[in-house]
């Protein structure tokens, strides 16, 4: 029950990726996830934001109704402007995207995703989904938030192929490419990584509630670094759990 001081590791990561979104601000939503996010982030801290769907979508509140896809009718009832993705596309590069979140296969310590490929992209052992939007909000966003497990086999020294580009090599590598933002923060099934540092390495920043600093870096496939000041992960207050319960009435998400 909503406020009752229990809570999902699927509930965590979402309030946990809610609070990435601030007031006011035009967050490309993506996929899964980040659609009970948006909507938990609406009706508690930042009841400005604006939600872009690539599908062709853009709110200024959660659908009233349970979403399991983006392009559901419930999404599409009450949009401020329902378009194509082209239009919604060309918002990232008229530079008019806050944040934008995007999930995947691989992630490595400079925050670059991989959706493609698994081994040598000629010859692979696993083909994947592939880009869809992925890329240009990777590269476009004002700052990237990426939703993944956390695994070994996931969270990789360097990915097989770049689909989403992070800081790329690490450092100013992406700044002399001309690509905007960056990856801002990983939310994992443990932990919250962040960049820091010259090279931008994504660093250990939080660490959820019945974890520890140990299990996070045994389960990461690089050496993973902490950050200056490393807490723990707030879990979900009465008001954020409120709104998940509102936003997710059938418990699809949670």
């Amino acid at each position: 029950m909503p406020g009752s001081g229990s809570y999902s590791t699927q509930e965590l990561m979402i309030t946990a990726a809610a609070r990435e979104i601030r007031d006011g601000e035009v967050v490309f939503v993506g996929m899964r996830l980040p659609i009970a996010a948006f909507g938990v982030a609406r009706l508690t801290h930042a009841p400005g934001a604006v939600g872009l769907f690539e599908c062709g979508l853009v709110r200024h509140a959660p659908a009233t109704d349970m979403l399991y896809t983006m392009g559901d009718p419930p999404n599409q009832l009450g949009a401020a402007w329902a378009t194509g993705l082209v239009q919604v596309m060309g918002q990232l590069q008229a530079g008019r995207v806050d944040a934008g979140f995007i999930g995947g296969a691989e992630i490595d310590k400079f925050g670059n995703i991989n959706t493609s490929y698994i081994g040598d992209f000629s010859n692979p052992r696993i083909k994947l989904p592939g880009s869809g939007g992925a890329p240009d909000i990777a590269a476009m966003a004002g700052r990237l938030l990426a939703i993944m497990n956390h695994e070994k086999r996931r969270l990789v020294e360097r990915v097989d192929y770049v689909t989403s580009p992070g800081y790329l090599g690490g450092g100013g590598a992406r700044a002399e490419l001309g690509l905007a933002g960056g990856p801002a923060a990983v939310i994992t099934d443990r932990a919250i990584l962040r960049p820091h540092g010259p090279l931008n390495e994504l660093h250990l920043a939080s660490v959820h509630p019945g974890h520890t600093e140990e299990e996070v870096k045994e389960n990461t496939g690089w050496d993973l670094k902490s950050a200056p000041r490393v807490v723990e992960t707030p879990p979900p207050s009465k008001e954020e759990m409120d709104a998940l319960f509102k936003v997710d009435k059938e418990g699809f998400w949670r």
